[in-house]
């Protein structure tokens, strides 16, 4: 590949790419800038990067910046930024009632116990306060697939909590009311109700 692909790989994905990045290391848009050209080097070298019509995977390239990130984390032996005590502290008054409800580090332990792809859909609509267009972009996915990774994603946390002694039976199914019926883009599926240590 030449160097007019990879300019064309910036232009295309570089500015939403350093958006998300600077999200996710919390206003560091140094790392993030970083990040996002170590990541574009990547998919310009690597053949798996690009659809088979040939376009720029967004989902490959996502996906690889996110592990970039993670590999960061882990090796400067800190916690993610997205899941620290002050970050869900600092949206103490936001529309989940769950972060209202728990310490922080009950619901670290709780969204790290979910699988990859719900904890990811979890923390762009609730913690980075993405809108479902907006995570659908970024995850490369349609809407109707990240409200109903949402809906499995807060039934698995409510869950989880459960069994780390807080209120509520697994499965039960107030837990979901209301999930997957959301009635415009910015209304993602309802989070659980406040929890209380049973």
């Amino acid at each position: 590949m030449d160097e007019a692909a990879l300019r064309h790989l910036q232009q295309v994905h570089g500015p939403v790419l350093l958006s998300f990045l600077t999200r996710l290391t919390r206003g560091d848009a140094h790392r993030a800038e970083d990040i996002v050209q170590e990541t574009l080097l990547r998919a310009w070298r690597n053949p798996e990067a690009r659809n088979a019509d040939g376009r720029w995977s967004r989902a490959w390239i996502f996906t690889v910046a996110k592990r970039i990130f993670i590999d960061q984390v882990r090796a400067a032996e800190v916690r993610p930024a997205e899941l620290s005590d002050e970050h869900i502290e600092a949206h103490a008054h936001t529309a989940d009632p769950i972060e209202q409800a728990l310490d922080a580090a009950e619901v670290r332990a709780a969204l790290a116990s979910l699988p990859e792809r719900l904890r990811i859909t979890l923390v762009e609509i609730y913690f980075q306060e993405r809108s479902v267009a907006e995570v659908a972009e970024v995850l490369d996915v349609p809407p109707g697939t990240v409200k109903s990774r949402t809906f499995y994603a807060l039934r698995a946390l409510r869950e989880a909590l459960a069994g780390r002694g807080f209120g509520g039976r697994p499965g039960d199914k107030s837990v979901t009311a209301g999930a997957g019926k959301s009635q415009s883009d910015r209304e993602p599926p309802t989070a659980p109700g406040r929890l209380r240590r049973a």
